[in-house]
């Protein structure tokens, strides 16, 4: 899921998947685009956020933001999995 940044020259975008040499990222707007895995910090993983400050040119990985993400989809799927009569759901 992305979000809009409130610093104009900061975007967020999070990696969605990565087959092979390409990343597919989801944009601020919510679209998807493959860009280059060799574009991106070394070691990023599906799930993480990426920040990109467009006027200094910094490309970093925000572990805060992944962090941050990562505890809101699992608060997500916690209480999905409370309202089922039969247990966990398994996606």
């Amino acid at each position: 899921m992305a979000e809009e940044h409130e610093d104009p020259g900061v975007s967020l975008v999070t990696v969605d998947g990565i087959e092979g040499k390409l990343a597919r990222v989801e944009l601020p707007d919510g679209t998807l685009e493959d860009w280059r895995l060799a574009s991106l910090p070394q070691g990023v993983k599906e799930g993480d956020v990426i920040r990109i400050d467009v006027r200094g040119g910094d490309v970093d990985v925000d572990h805060q933001e992944t962090d941050r993400r990562h505890a809101l989809g699992q608060r997500t799927l916690d209480g999905l999995n409370a309202q089922t009569p039969e247990g966990d759901l398994d996606l």
